[in-house]
Formats: C-alpha cells, structure tokens, sequence
C-alpha cells in the first residue's frame, strides 16, 4: 500500500464539538427529537446478542418490541386522538434511529406500526382507527401486512387473492385460489401475528373493482390458526433471523363487512359499490402512495445500518496497525491511501443521503398536510423510490465494503459487520424491489412528455421536449437561490479552480441527466408511435436507459439536498469540514460517471485525472477529522454491538 501524511487528529475538546456540529447538521429540524430517542433508548432494547438461535432470536425481538413500546416509539406518527405523538414524518426519523439497532427489530416495528399500522390509518375510516389502533399501538393486537403473493412479486396490480361480497350474509370471502396466490415472506405470520391487513381482488356482484385492503384476523388468543386460515413458516432466513416471516392462505374465510379498509372503496350491505375516485387505475395508484411512508423509513433505515457500518470500520482503521514505515513505525491501516480511498468517499456519501433523506422527509410532511398539488405528490412519490433505490443499493454495498476493510476481523459475528450484511441485504427487496423502483422512477421523469408529443414535427417535438427537460424536470428542488450564486461564481472560476468549485459540479450532474431524459423521452416517442403488440420489446429495450435516467436525477437531486444543508449550517469548522465532504461526494459521483463525460467531450482525459488527484487530496484531508466525521453520524457507542470498536 501507498503511505500518505499521517492524520493528525484533533484535539478531544475539538472533535466533541466538531462530531457535535456535525451530528446536528446532519439531523437537521429533527436533531432534538433524534439525540433525546438515542440518549431514552437502551443497549438491552436495541443490541440482540450474538450466536442466537432463531426461536431465541424471534423471541428477543418481541421482548424488545414490548420494551421499545414502553418508551412511547409506538406513538410517534400516531394520531393525537389515540394518544399519538410527533408528525409522520418524525415517525420516518424515530424509525431511523432504530436503524443504527438491532435490525430484526427495526423491521418488526416497522411490520407492527408501519404497516399493519399504517394500513389501517392510512386506508381505513374513523371507525375502524378507533377500533383498532389503540391495540396497534400497545401491542394487543399483532399485526401481519399481506400484500406480496408467491407468483407476483412486485406486480400487485395482479393479485389473484380474491375478496368476494356476499350480500346475503353482510360479509366479505377472503380466498387463495392457487398455491402461487398465498402470502409470502409476511412478518409476524409464522409465529406473532394475530391480524392481517390482506391486501387482494375486490369483486361484488361479479365486477372486479381492483385491489382493495381488509383486515382479517388469523390466530386466536392461543396462538392457533382459525379456521380456514393456512399459515406457514419460512424458518431460517438469510438474515433478520428475529423476524419471524412465513406464509398465509386463506380458504373460503368469511370476515365481516365493516373490516374492508374502506377510505378509497366502500360496500354497502346490499352489494353497492362506491368510490371518491371513479377510475380503477387511478384509485390503485392512489391507495399504494398512502404507503409511502413505509419506503421512505426502509430508505432511511439502510442508511442509519451503513451509518454503523462505517462507524466500525473507521474505529478499527484508527486502532488497527499493519507493517511499519522504513524506520520501524508501526502505520495504523487509516494512514494508508487505499483505506482512505475505501472509506471517506463513503463516509460523504452518508451526510449526503442523511440531507437527501432529511429534504423527502420535510416532503412527505408537506404533502400529508394537504400541501401542493398532485403534480406534488408524484414527485414524492418518485423521489421516494428514488432514494430508497439509493440508499438501499449503497448498504449493500458498503456494508460488505467494511467487513473487508476490517479483514479477518470483520468476518467474525462479534464485531457486528457480519450480521449487518447479511440482515440489510433484503432492503434492495422489500418496499419496492429497486430494480423496479429504478422503473418508477423514470417513467415519474417522463410524465409530462407525452402530453407534448401531440400532432408535433420531430423537430418541434425535441424542443418542446428540451424545454421540459429544462424547466420542470431540472426544476431545482432545494436551496435554489445558492445554487444559483455557487453556478455563478463557478463560471468565473479558472480551469483548475472548478475542479473545487460546487457550481461547477451541479452544472455537471444537471447535464447528465438532462442529457439522459432528452435521449430517453425520444425513444420513448418512438415506442409509443408504434402498434400495442410491438410496443413491449420496444419498452423492454429502453429498461437500461430508463434506470441511467432515474440513477443520473437522483445525484443530482442528493447533491442539491447536501448544498441545502451546508447553507443551513452556521459557519465554523463543521460547515467547513461538510463542505469538503460535499465536493467529495459530488467529485466521487462525477468520477464515478467518468465513461459517459468523456465519451461525450464534456471535459478530457487531464482533467479527468484532474478530477482523481482531487479525490485522493479531499480523502487524506478529511481523514484529519474522521473521528469527529463518524461520530457525526449519529450511532451510539451502546449500539455497536462490536468488539473492534469498542473505545
């Protein structure tokens, strides 16, 4: 390995209150609820011991559920009527902070009350939240969330799960008509949970009126399936081995008309349909972005894990020696370029998904207050898969980035890296698998094309396109009037100033994904000019580009989130040190892209070398500060669970 000046840390006193400024920062408007819940929450709550079983480990995580319960988690996000406290969107960040846990945890609460929970407040009437949330809330009614089905995976608009009215009785026949409709991977079905809300085909009087949500119960007070009910187990998992998924099928199961969740469709008691939103396939789409609360906490959670991670992996660099300098100083591995080179790119990276993530949450609050339009919406809807495709793609792969960092020692259980690999894994599944997410995203990107294409010439309808591509599409979403300032002052910069210089990357990363939506709306003109039957391939063709498109928005967009947080951070060393962390993820992430700028002539090959040398001076600086850096995170030392890192 290559050597570089050896860091020179800061002072205690110094690192407190950089790691301090930092950690704020990066909070945001949430930091005082965050650091209370952290400071309130226990390492016996949060920490699962190592070498579990998986019954002990199952029932640790329930133990642990009824504990975090009892500090008042469960009623964040809650309505205030039933006892609830907070917004939704501090729901999201409580959820966050769990993240930095036991995971088996995280993921079970957020099957309880993010769910199954969510399900109920979000879908159902006055009546049914009073009926139920309270039990949702104090744990005496255990839910189950039944919406994947084995055959379907991610296409839910094609469950065959039937819910079938029977007016003569006044109820509603749940049934399973083929062993690829059960409910698969459901947490809480194989061992806790008493109820489920199950999602599947409402038909009445013969008219299938699309996927609609009723609650159906599955055990009783003894813990057996009722009758009707088929539940399996999915047993030893991958990883979440706490969280006790399995299977439902329902055989002809008749529950009772009140238990439709019922906000987008009623049935009254002799078989009349109704609907605030007349079309199918818009009433759909209007019922799943109720839920999206569930993939912005998933997002946030992958990242509060890699937050973990990475706090590992840098306290054991900095412990850590191997081999020695010629005259026979030992080198700790932080002193090496290529270790620095693994983690400090990261390490920005998790500011720059924390200010992301702290932006779509102040979204998602907005939009649930009745703010903004459905044009609004959408755009949550889209940066919400987004960022968790993001965030979710990252744990993945910086979590196995830091179990190599750490060698030998990052592969034994005791030192937590394996276990966190292995539980974060299924977060580029659940909630939207990203490669779908990807999808959504860029078809959220071209919704206003379409409408433009309209009796246009080609040539007109590419400058009605780049218009659109200009103003709406690269519309900036945040911290606007600085951005325009960091452009301007970019412009004015030399050559090998602009390598440093924030205008200079976000006018980069506008481009590129200007760039990629033009070409892609294009395409997407073709596609649709032809006849239905050739249109799949067609569309299937253009799957590559469509997630070059929704990758390239979502940088430029994180990038804007970072900028806004800095400009938010009052001067001193932590915004100093955020500002090189920001030009190292906007440099990281350009790099990262170097093919495309270079076949393009955006700039050349010295500069992109240029671009290299800067990354490597930005790493070696900022590892002066990594400790103040990773303890700006936001993971507590209790929740470690790793003997490497202990202090």
């Amino acid at each position: 390995m290559t050597t570089t000046i050896n860091p020179t840390p800061a002072a205690p006193r110094d690192r407190a209150a950089l790691a301090a400024g930092l950690r704020a920062a990066l909070d945001g408007e949430f930091h005082e609820f965050k650091q209370g819940l952290r400071e309130r929450l226990d390492a016996e709550t949060m920490v699962r011991p190592v070498g579990q079983d998986i019954d002990t480990a199952r029932e640790w995580t329930t133990n642990s559920l009824r504990r975090l319960t009892e500090t008042g988690y469960n009623t964040v996000g809650m309505p205030e009527e039933f006892g609830g406290t907070e917004s939704f969107a501090h729901s999201i960040a409580a959820f966050e902070v769990l993240g930095t846990g036991d995971l088996s945890l995280t993921i079970k609460s957020g099957v309880q009350s993010g769910l199954f929970g969510g399900a109920i407040l979000n879908l159902g009437n006055d009546e049914q939240r009073r009926r139920w949330l309270p039990g949702v809330m104090n744990l005496d009614i255990l839910g189950c969330y039944g919406m994947t089905e084995l055959g379907r995976g991610s296409d839910v608009q094609s469950l065959e799960t039937t819910i079938t009215y029977l007016p003569e009785t006044e109820e509603f026949e749940v049934h399973t008509p083929t062993d690829d409709a059960r409910k698969a991977y459901i947490g809480n079905a194989a061992k806790d949970g008493h109820m489920a809300a199950v999602f599947g085909k409402l038909i009445v009087d013969g008219t299938d009126h699309g996927v609609h949500c009723i609650v159906v119960p599955i055990r009783d007070d003894e813990g057996n399936a009722l009758e009707g009910i088929e539940l399996g187990d999915h047993g030893h998992k991958g990883g979440l081995l706490g969280v006790d998924n399995g299977t439902i099928a329902f055989h002809h199961v008749r529950v009772p008309r009140e238990n439709l969740l019922d906000r987008y469709g009623h049935v009254s008691a002799d078989g009349t349909y109704s609907s605030p939103i007349e079309r199918r396939g818009k009433r759909f789409s209007t019922m799943l972005s109720t839920l999206v609360r569930g993939r912005i906490s998933v997002g946030g959670a992958g990242a509060s894990a890699t937050r973990r991670g990475l706090t590992i992996a840098v306290r054991h660099a900095l412990k850590r020696t191997q081999f020695t300098t010629p005259t026979g100083e030992p080198v700790h591995i932080m002193r090496y370029q290529l270790h620095q080179r693994k983690l400090v790119p990261e390490l920005a990276r998790a500011y720059a998904f924390g200010f992301a993530q702290n932006e779509l949450m102040k979204s998602f609050q907005a939009v649930a207050d009745g703010e903004g339009d459905e044009t609004a919406q959408r755009e949550l809807g889209t940066h919400a898969a987004g960022l968790k495709a993001a965030q979710t793609r990252w744990a993945n792969d910086t979590l196995q980035m830091c179990r190599e960092a750490c060698g030998g020692y990052g592969y034994m259980a005791e030192n937590g890296l394996t276990t966190l690999t292995a539980d974060a894994d299924v977060f580029a599944t659940f909630e939207g698998d990203n490669t779908v997410l990807s999808q959504l995203v860029a078809r959220g990107l071209l919704s206003g094309f379409q409408a433009s294409w309209s009796n246009l010439d080609m040539l007109e309808t590419v400058r009605r396109s780049a218009a659109l591509v200009s103003n709406r599409l690269l519309e900036r979403t945040t911290a606007k009037a600085t951005i325009d300032r960091l452009v301007s002052i970019a412009s004015r910069k030399s050559s090998e100033e602009k390598i440093l210089a924030r205008g200079w990357h976000v006018e980069l990363l506008e481009y590129r994904e200007k760039r990629i939506i033009e070409a892609l709306g294009m395409r997407m003109r073709e596609v649709l000019k032809l006849d239905k039957s050739e249109q799949f391939e067609a569309m299937n063709q253009c799957q590559n580009h469509m997630a070059d498109a929704a990758a390239a928005h979502m940088d430029r967009v994180i990038l804007e989130a970072f900028i806004e947080g800095i400009s938010e951070t009052e001067e001193g060393h932590a915004r100093e040190v955020l500002i090189k962390l920001c030009d190292l993820y906007a440099l990281s992430t350009i790099h990262d892209n170097a093919t495309w700028y270079l076949e393009r002539s955006v700039y050349d090959g010295p500069r992109s070398r240029g671009i290299a040398q800067a990354i490597e001076k930005l790493c070696a600086e900022l590892t002066d500060d990594i400790e103040a850096i990773t303890d700006g995170l936001g993971v507590e030392e209790k929740f470690l669970n790793s003997v490497i890192a202990q202090a």
